[in-house]
């Protein structure tokens, strides 16, 4: 299935019924009173949180959502019947922005929970509420207002506790798979991943915290030099990372002279700070991963030192023979309070 975390669309409420003119016509009452109901309420367009759906491709193609109009008042004190709310289910992490304004109107960051994007109008009211003193025999009704019209952009970010972060092909699906049930596609070539995934960590298999405790991670596409400016893939994926409380960036060892892993770790951390300064200050554990290669673990000790140099404790983890698994994920806990 393919993974759409955007789109845009327009949200048309119904519009109010309207109210009635009409008189009593009964026998044997040869002055019957005014006898007009009220028009119907129009529906509204409702979005509603899913946690069973993970993406917007059902609503990739759809160009306007409509809520039924409310029906028109009758004669007899009949009112018109509301029209029907228009509800839509979206993934849980969705941001609804007018596109018009830019506004954000609300986020959906629950299962069930509601937004009414677009009101329906009010009903108009009949004649007999325009009874006074005076005049006994309105003939005056109120037409119905029309329901709000809307468009909007919706976002898709995951909802995740940990984010993986680092340029492609340095183990960040590998680690997902480890240590959940996961199963992202892994090959030794840049961008395997091309969609967001999300992988439940069972911490009392892997630290022995106290049973129930998990924590969700999500991996996006590598970074590169230039993501900022549209390079690559991962810069359309970092809005993924905006709700997670910590990053966990991955380093290794590139067959290429080009690269180092200190390079890397600061090229990736450059094109964060130039996405969004507010991510970039997000608290983040540093690994590098792989160490099941000789040349990898070789490098650790120096690479060690530099990063303490910086402040940053350097771990070194390899998610096929596990080692160091656990203390990274313990880092990650402490990180989160679930230590």
């Amino acid at each position: 299935m393919r993974f759409v975390d955007e789109c845009e669309l327009r949200a048309e409420a119904g519009d109010g019924g309207n109210g009635c003119a009409a008189f009593r016509r009964e026998a044997y009452v040869p002055f019957g009173g005014p006898s007009g109901g009220d028009g119907g309420d129009g529906g509204h367009v409702v979005l509603v949180g899913d946690e069973g759906r993970s993406s917007l491709l059902d609503l990739q193609h759809v160009r306007i959502i409509r809520a039924e109009r409310g029906e028109h008042g009758r004669g007899r004190d009949q009112y018109g019947k509301g029209g029907r709310d228009e509800r839509v289910r979206v993934p849980v992490g969705t941001v609804v922005f007018n596109s018009e304004s830019g506004e954000q109107m609300g986020e959906l960051l629950t299962h069930g929970q509601e937004l009414i994007v677009a009101t329906g109008g009010h009903g108009g009211r009949g004649n007999k509420h325009f009874t006074t003193s005076t005049d006994r025999a309105p003939k005056r009704a109120e037409p119905g207002t029309p329901g709000d019209q809307r468009n909007l952009r919706l976002e898709l970010r995951v909802m995740a506790d940990v984010g993986l972060l680092g340029y492609p092909n340095v183990g960040k699906s590998t680690f997902i798979a480890t240590v959940s049930a996961a199963r992202p596609k892994i090959a030794d070539y840049p961008f395997t991943t091309l969609v967001p995934q999300l992988g439940v960590v069972d911490l009392e298999r892997w630290i022995g915290a106290p049973g129930g405790n998990t924590l969700v991670a999500a991996d996006i596409p590598g970074l590169i030099e230039g993501a900022a400016e549209g390079q690559g893939l991962g810069i359309r994926f970092l809005k993924h990372l905006e709700r997670t409380r910590v990053l966990l960036h991955l380093l290794t060892l590139d067959p290429s002279e080009e690269r180092s892993p200190l390079g890397d770790y600061d090229i990736v951390r450059r094109e964060l700070e130039k996405y969004s300064p507010e991510l970039a200050e997000t608290p983040e554990v540093v690994a590098l991963s792989m160490a099941d290669l000789p040349d990898v673990e070789s490098i650790y000790a120096e690479l060690y030192k530099t990063f303490e140099a910086r402040g940053i404790q350097l771990y070194l983890m390899s998610a096929v023979t596990h080692k160091g698994v656990a203390q990274v994920l313990g880092a990650l806990a402490r990180e989160l309070g679930r230590g």
